[in-house]
């Protein structure tokens, strides 16, 4: 895999390890990208899922007014 080097404000590493509980600020950096790109795979695929049943309701009538 390639490697990229990139420059950040060092306080934000260090808040960045001490909530990651790393003692490594590469660790730390990339256990936080790591997690946001899972967070998206898991957006997406729950909008999946909130798609298909949607679907399936559009074929039913209206419900019956009340009153």
């Amino acid at each position: 895999m390639a490697k990229v080097n990139i420059s950040l404000d060092a306080e934000l590493v260090v808040e960045v390890m001490v909530l990651a509980g790393v003692g490594s600020p590469q660790d730390a950096v990339e256990a936080v990208v790591r997690d946001y790109i899972a967070r998206g795979h898991r957006t997406e695929a729950r909008v999946q899922l909130q798609d298909k049943p949607g679907r399936k309701s559009e074929s039913l009538p209206p419900p019956l007014p009340e009153g």
